[in-house]
């Protein structure tokens, strides 16, 4: 690949952010990659490691002169770090965001955003349940899918050259409608997680009763919600604030489908039970042959090696 954007600044640098460092660079996607975050701590770390070329103090620094501007903070951010940013922006440079929530986050941003500046709107459906800046890795985006969400009046150019800049991180690239992008990720992310985050409280609760039985036994099921529920809090709760409605509507639904199990269980419908679970059985295979997971023994995952301990 050849370079796309001369100067990426990237404000905030957690596992997104690193990640998108990662996978330009083995791409060699941009010129030089500028970094900042809010915590200090964060930026020490990210200098420490080198992950961008330059890590500065502020947003507004780091956005001068570059012509890809990337906002990896939380949704209940974008707002303010756009208005931070706006009377330092180059003329022609696209501004984007990696927000899982699309329509908040297009009018909390697209007000600030001054004329001769491109927004393109995107998200990479990419992710662990780790955060920070060491936590990114170059392979994160290879064969999933990024989501662009352009308004009607957004330049198609500034789109293209967004969509070449993701392929070239590995990622398929596909455009959606704000709005239906965020009904889309309700159904699944957004309520996923919030069952995950219920779940994974209701055992913490019994697990006082049973004196921790519920961490000594959990089964693959359980240990794969404690990974989705263990993930960063702050970005999950602007999640469910900004995407509100279409999460509630999912919800709504979600509860009409598990009161009609309830009664199958209760009345001993086991063919109302088996007919459910081969229906949605078949999401799972779908899923696999859409290349987005593995049927692989723990569908996959590294095993992470640690070094024994001294002492």
């Amino acid at each position: 690949m050849s370079v796309i954007y001369q100067r990426v600044a990237l404000i905030g640098l957690g596992l997104i952010a690193g990640s998108m460092a990662h996978a330009m660079r083995r791409g060699g996607l941009a010129g030089e990659i500028v970094g900042t975050a809010r915590s200090a701590e964060t930026r020490k770390i990210a200098a420490e490691i080198g992950l961008c070329d330059r890590i500065v103090d502020t947003a507004a620094e780091a956005v001068m002169g570059a012509d890809l501007v990337v906002l990896c903070v939380p949704p209940g951010a974008m707002g303010a770090v756009a208005a931070e940013i706006a009377p330092h922006l180059a003329q022609g440079a696209c501004v984007s965001d990696v927000g899982s929530v699309k329509r908040d986050v297009i009018s909390q941003v697209g007000p600030h955003i001054p004329a001769g500046v491109h927004f393109v709107p995107a998200h990479p459906l990419a992710g662990t349940e780790h955060s920070g800046p060491r936590a990114g890795f170059a392979e994160l985006f290879d064969n999933r899918y990024v989501l662009l969400t352009p308004e009607a009046d957004t330049d198609p150019a500034a789109t293209a050259k967004l969509r070449a800049f993701w392929e070239g991180c590995g990622a398929r690239v596909e455009e959606m409608d704000a709005d239906h992008h965020d009904l889309v990720l309700a159904v699944t992310s957004h309520t996923p997680h919030l069952i995950a985050y219920t779940m994974v409280g209701v055992a913490d609760d019994l697990r006082r009763v049973t004196d921790s039985e519920v961490i000594k036994y959990s089964a693959a099921g359980f240990r794969d919600f404690t990974r989705i529920a263990a993930s960063d809090p702050t970005m999950w709760r602007d999640v469910f604030l900004t995407n509100k409605e279409a999460t509630l509507e999912i919800l709504g639904r979600f509860t009409e489908e598990l009161f009609a199990l309830q009664r199958a269980i209760r009345r001993g419908d086991g063919e109302h039970l088996h007919a459910y679970f081969t229906r949605t059985r078949a999401i799972r295979r779908g899923i696999i042959e859409a290349g987005q997971d593995t049927d692989a023994p723990d569908f996959g995952r590294v095993k992470v090696k640690r070094e024994p301990t001294a002492g």
